[in-house]
């Protein structure tokens, strides 16, 4: 088993071309891959084993007139036949990395509060927990990017 997790750029899309089942809510555009992977502040870190994508994160990176940049964490997904074996968490730190290399002051996400899986994994990646302005079942994290 040869296992490799990586950030994906321009020119990486054949990548894409070899998913396990289950990683993606739908099956893989190439014409919105291509355009994914050529915008700078798009980003998805992969776990690949043996060519075959069986996990992911992917984020955006943004700026406002008064604020730094931030990475808002869209999604993160492993494959069932690969769960436990601390992909989530590899995936989340490439894509952390790279809201870093952006200089990213802080990443964040949301999730259900009941999903078990994302909020373990969310801690685990060096999520810290807030409540601010949410309403119903959902739960954000948050990232602090200025430390290693």
């Amino acid at each position: 088993m040869t296992l490799e997790v990586r950030l994906l750029g321009a020119g990486d899309e054949a990548v894409l071309s070899r998913v396990a089942p289950d990683v993606f809510d739908e099956p893989i555009d190439p014409a919105l891959t291509r355009e994914f992977l050529s915008d700078p502040r798009h980003h998805i870190a992969v776990a690949i084993d043996d060519g075959v994508v069986v996990g992911f994160a992917s984020g955006v990176h943004y700026i406002h007139p008064d604020k730094p940049a931030e990475l808002f964490v869209n999604e993160v997904a492993v494959a069932p036949s690969h769960h436990g074996r601390g992909l989530g968490k590899a995936v989340m730190a490439a894509l952390l990395g790279a809201g870093r290399a952006h200089r990213c002051s802080v990443a964040w996400v949301l999730t259900d509060r009941s999903n078990a899986a994302a909020n373990a994994l969310y801690r685990a990646a060096g999520g810290a927990e807030g409540e601010e302005g949410l309403s119903g079942d959902m739960v954000g994290y948050a990232f602090d990017l200025r430390r290693a």
